[in-house]
């Protein structure tokens, strides 16, 4: 099983000693209360519906980004390779990823059994997850479908708010059909950001703030996540970051269901306050030299142990010898800094606003970073 017990400066050795900073695998230290980061593909689907790979390439390509939680979504209604393909059992996809699993010895990796309902408006595009047997939600009214979701424990989202054929503004609305859902106890979460529709929602961010849901990004991949997401060469595709208390399927699903998440799209991170600066916590830190007693001014090394950048500005009363107050973290990286001081201080303090790292529409978290500085 993988661990998560890297420090930040550990994680950077690696890069110093040759290894490339754009590893496909994608690897994040806990946060400092000692959660696990897993990171996590709630909506993909394969050619047991209308995507474009078999289920085993799926579970390949989950365990080669690193991913460590991958969901068989494939559309219950939508089947249009069922001329080639005919499959009475709608759970058949997820057990052939599971098989694959189990064969590959991917201990790492937990797959687990979802569908998608996918229907017109106002109902639109459902997924449900967790599901025991994804057969009991074909059901004619989309709504028993969701109630059979729920009889079985599942976790269940609304796809893609922000779509643009049923959104030709690209605002992510709820309608009252959805609101009734909600209130019924049938929906729990919303995407934020889809990787296939390239989807990226702050209104939907709002939405699920405003209305107590999960936030969750995906990459609602059909065709090779090599080629739509250059994979391996720099590119990853769109996930949830899933601040569990452990690596277990149990830990998880209670993850999901009480919010703790953060949506992760190219180098955007979205989610709840308190979530997305745990996710910014755990990827970076300042590791500050001593005063050399000639200045005042003091070399700092930002570290970012994590497998995103970050787009910083300065907002401390200290400003910075070598550049201005927009800074780039580059991932898994230090990027060095030199802060104006008084010479007399015992730890640096330096608050940034992260412009990357998002809280509420259009609303950038800002986070403090202290350390000692060397006697």
């Amino acid at each position: 099983m993988k661990t998560k017990l890297l420090s930040a400066a550990a994680m950077v050795a690696v890069v110093a000693c040759g290894a490339s900073a754009h590893e496909r695998a994608v690897e994040f230290p806990n946060t400092k209360d000692g959660r696990i980061i897993l990171a996590a593909d709630l909506h993909t689907h394969s050619v047991f519906s209308d995507g474009e790979v078999w289920p085993s390439i799926r579970v390949q390509e989950a365990h080669k980004d690193g991913l460590e939680v991958l969901a068989v979504t494939e559309h219950l209604e939508h089947q249009p390779h069922k001329a080639d393909i005919p499959h009475p059992d709608r759970n058949r996809s997820y057990q052939i990823a599971e098989e694959t699993r189990e064969r590959s010895d991917y201990d790492e990796l937990i797959v687990i059994n979802g569908a998608e309902v996918t229907r017109g408006p106002p109902h639109g595009h459902i997924n449900a997850i967790f599901l025991d047997d994804a057969n009991a939600l074909l059901q004619d009214d989309p709504k028993d479908a969701l109630i059979a979701a729920k009889a079985q424990g599942a976790f269940v989202f609304l796809n893609h708010p922000n779509w643009l054929p049923h959104t030709p503004d690209g605002i992510a609305r709820l309608t009252d059909y959805h609101k009734e859902l909600i209130a019924g106890g049938l929906l729990q979460g919303v995407e934020v950001v889809n990787g296939t529709l390239d989807g990226h929602s702050e209104h939907a961010l709002q939405i699920a703030l405003d209305n107590n849901l999960t936030v969750l990004g995906t990459s609602d991949i059909h065709g090779l996540v090599d080629w739509t997401h250059e994979a391996g060469h720099g590119g990853h595709r769109p996930m949830t970051l899933v601040l569990a208390k452990a690596h277990t399927q149990d830990a998880f699903k209670d993850a999901l269901f009480n919010k703790h998440t953060v949506a992760w799209s190219y180098d955007d991170l979205l989610g709840r306050e308190d979530d997305v600066r745990a996710v910014v916590e755990a990827c970076l830190s300042l590791e500050p030299s001593a005063f050399d007693g000639k200045y005042t001014v003091l070399p700092v090394s930002l570290v970012n142990a994590c497998p995103l950048s970050f787009t910083l500005l300065n907002t401390s009363e200290a400003t910075f010898q070598n550049t201005g107050d927009s800074v780039h973290a580059e991932r898994n990286s230090e990027t060095p800094l030199t802060v104006r001081l008084n010479g007399d201080e015992d730890k640096v303090i330096l608050t940034f606003t992260v412009l990357n790292a998002q809280i509420g529409f259009r609303k950038p978290l800002s986070v403090t970073f202290e350390a000692n500085i060397p006697g």
